[in-house]
């Protein structure tokens, strides 16, 4: 999902969906050239219109379009916005948005094993971590920071925790305008859990069926 944080206060520790989109990028083994569609799905949170894309080798812009893809679906699935409106009601106002990504984020993380049962979540984001690390200079300059605190943080693996939830949205509630009501996002989440649980379950296979359907036409087009 996009991020309702002002493009100047981006990026910031736990606001996005990471493990999502890297999870959604596909297998070494399965994908072809899996690891520039890694390096496109992280960077492109930093790259903006079609003169950003046609920056990068057409093998990452693969990664940037997948990743714009996954936003788009997300942004305009009702289910999403359902949990969104949930949040909203429950005093979150804008920041609905950044706490429901986190929210499915956490809900991923925690049962990682049932949706991807080829590796633990350990193993996983280590991985990831690797080849992000590896490929750094091809990430924009403004999220190094971001990779560099989390990979050495293991943000990817914090997520399963409710407490990782927690302490990301009181992070980042002391870094935004106006955020502090986002310190109170994961109890707001955590606190009507079984109906976020049913959003994400009725969302997460469409979403993968939706990259999977799309993902030989999305991945050709330029822009």
């Amino acid at each position: 999902m996009r991020s309702a944080l002002p493009v100047l206060y981006q990026p910031y520790p736990h606001f996005m969906n990471f493990l999502a989109h890297l999870l959604l990028s596909g297998s070494p083994a399965a994908t072809p050239h899996y690891d520039d569609i890694v390096v496109g799905n992280f960077a492109a949170e930093a790259v903006r219109g079609r003169a950003g894309l046609l920056a990068y080798p057409e093998p990452v812009q693969r990664g940037i379009r997948l990743h714009r893809f996954i936003d788009s679906f997300t942004d305009t699935h009702p289910v999403v916005r359902r949990t969104t409106a949930r949040l909203r009601e429950a005093g979150l106002g804008k920041w609905a948005g950044v706490v429901a990504d986190m929210g499915y984020d956490h809900l991923l993380a925690r049962d990682f094993t049932h949706h991807h049962p080829a590796e633990p979540l350990p193993d996983f984001a280590q991985r990831q971590y690797a080849l992000l690390h590896a490929r750094r200079h091809e990430i924009p300059e403004r999220l190094q920071p971001l990779l560099h605190h989390m990979r050495q943080g293991d943000w990817l693996s914090g997520y399963a925790h409710p407490t990782g939830l927690e302490q990301a949205l009181q992070g980042l509630s002391r870094r935004v305008p106006a955020g502090a009501i986002m310190a109170t996002g994961a109890a707001a989440f955590l606190a009507e859990l079984p109906a976020y649980e049913a959003d994400f379950a009725e969302f997460w296979p469409q979403l993968r069926m939706g990259v999977e359907g799309s993902i030989t036409e999305f991945l050709k087009e330029v822009g």
